[in-house]
C-alpha cells in the first residue's frame, strides 16, 4: 500500500482525502440513497488483502472494479501472476482502465461486463475476492474457482455484511476468518428486501426474500400510542467494545432475525427507544410482532456502563425479546467466538444442521 499511489486512482482528489481512511465516491447514482460506485476505506481493502493471501503468480479475479486501485494493489501482491478485474458499469470500467494505465498497471486485464458471470476467459482462479456486497454467490464463481482456492467476500444474509475468507473443498466452501464491514450491493442481486415501517420512511426494515415478513401488520404495531416492553440481559459492555456478534451468533439457527433502521429524523422525533445502532439494529420479527437489540447506560459498572438488551412491541413482542436476550446471553458467555461458515451450491442437495437458503447456495454456521 505504500508501493501504490492511490492519489493516481482518484483524480481530482486533493492529497489529505486520497490518503485519508474513509471512502470516497467515485460515481454518484442520482435520487438513490448510495452511490453506483466508490473507493473503499483503505483500512478495510487492507483487512480483506489479508484474508485473501494472495501469493506471488497466484491467478485473481476481482468482482467491482472501482477505481482500479485494488486491482493495482493485487497486481503488486501476486508479481508475475494474473489481475482481471470485471465492472457491469462502462463508466467505471474506463475509470478503472485508464487510472492503472496511468499507474504503470497496463497487464491489469479490465472487463466490462456483469461480474455475476465473473471471467471465465481466465478461469481457474486461485483467488476471487469482491469488493462489493454479496448476497448469493452465483453458479458461475463456483465454476471459475480452483478447487483449493479462496475467495473473500462481503457476504450480505439477515440485514449484515461480513468480509468472510473462504477456501474451496470440492462441492463446500468453508470460512476462516470473518470480519465486520460494509459495501454497496453488488448490480442484478435483489434477494434483501426493503419495507417502510411509517408513513414518513423513517424507520425500515430490511430482511431476506426467504423471510415471511408483513410490513403492514409491522406499521400499524409500530404506532407510538401502542404499549412496549423491555426485556435486559444480563451483559454489560465498554464504551469501545464491539456486540455485533449478538447479531451473528443470532443467524446461526434464528430464522427471524432482521435489520431495523432508524434514520436521524426518526431519533429526533423519539419514535423507537435506544436501538443499539440506530442505521443497523438486530430485531427479530414475527407477524405483527417486534423485538431489537437496545443499549442501556447504567453507572452500577464504570468500566462496563452499557447494558444490553431487548424493546418489544406487538402481542408477541415479549416472547420475542426473551429470544433476543438469550442470544445476547450465548454471545455474552463466549464474546470473541467466530461461528464456521459453510456453503454449498443450491444443486448439491439438502446441508445437514439449520441452513439459511437462497437460490444458488446455502449456508450453515456453526459455533
Amino acid at each position: 500500500m505504500r508501493t501504490v499511489p492511490r492519489d493516481t486512482f482518484l483524480p481530482g482528489i486533493d492529497l489529505k482525502n486520497a490518503y485519508t481512511d474513509q471512502a470516497v465516491t467515485i460515481k454518484d447514482n442520482p435520487g438513490q440513497p448510495l452511490p453506483l460506485s466508490c473507493a473503499s476505506v483503505p483500512s478495510v481493502v487492507a483487512m480483506m488483502l489479508g484474508q485473501l493471501a494472495a501469493r506471488p503468480g497466484d491467478n485473481v479475479l476481482e468482482i467491482g472494479a472501482g477505481t482500479g486501485y485494488n486491482a493495482a494493489l493485487l497486481a503488486e501482491l501476486v508479481g508475475g501472476g494474473r489481475v482481471t478485474t470485471v465492472d457491469i458499469d462502462p463508466d467505471v470500467a474506463l475509470h478503472a482502465r485508464t487510472t492503472l494505465n496511468t499507474a504503470g498497471y497496463e497487464r491489469v486485464t479490465v472487463i466490462e461486463r456483469n461480474s455475476l458471470l465473473g471471467a471465465h476467459e481466465h478461469a481457474p482462479y486461485d483467488r476471487i475476492i469482491a469488493t462489493v456486497g454479496i448476497w448469493d454467490i452465483p453458479a458461475a464463481w463456483w465454476d471459475q474457482v480452483a478447487d483449493g482456492g479462496r475467495l473473500v467476500l462481503p457476504l450480505r444474509w439477515r440485514g449484515q455484511t461480513r468480509s468472510v475468507a473462504l477456501t474451496r473443498h470440492g462441492n463446500q466452501l468453508v470460512s476462516d476468518s470473518m470480519e465486520m464491514c460494509g459495501f454497496l450491493p453488488i448490480i442484478g442481486q435483489n434477494g434483501e428486501q426493503t419495507a417502510p415501517l411509517n408513513t414518513a420512511d423513517t424507520l425500515r426494515l430490511h430482511y431476506d426474500q426467504d423471510q415471511t415478513i408483513n410490513p403492514d401488520a409491522l406499521t400499524h404495531t409500530l404506532r407510538a400510542d401502542n404499549p412496549i416492553r423491555e426485556v435486559l440481559s444480563a451483559q454489560r459492555i465498554g464504551g469501545e467494545e464491539s456486540f455485533d456478534g449478538v447479531w451473528l451468533r443470532a443467524t446461526a439457527h434464528d430464522d427471524r432475525v432482521c435489520r431495523l433502521e432508524a434514520t436521524p429524523e426518526a431519533m429526533e422525533q423519539a419514535l423507537i427507544s435506544r436501538p443499539a445502532t440506530p442505521a443497523r439494529t438486530p430485531a427479530l420479527i414475527d407477524d405483527a410482532s417486534l423485538a431489537y437489540l437496545t443499549v442501556t447506560h447504567e453507572d452500577a459498572d464504570p468500566q462496563r456502563p452499557f447494558r444490553l438488551g431487548a424493546t418489544a412491541y406487538g402481542p408477541r413482542g415479549e416472547e420475542l425479546a426473551r429470544d433476543l436476550v438469550t442470544h445476547i446471553d450465548a454471545w455474552g458467555a463466549a464474546r470473541l467466538a467466530v461461528p464456521r461458515l459453510t456453503i454449498t451450491s443450491s444443486d448439491t442437495g439438502d446441508a445437514p444442521g439449520h441452513t439459511i437458503n437462497k437460490p444458488e447456495s446455502r449456508i450453515t454456521l456453526t459455533y
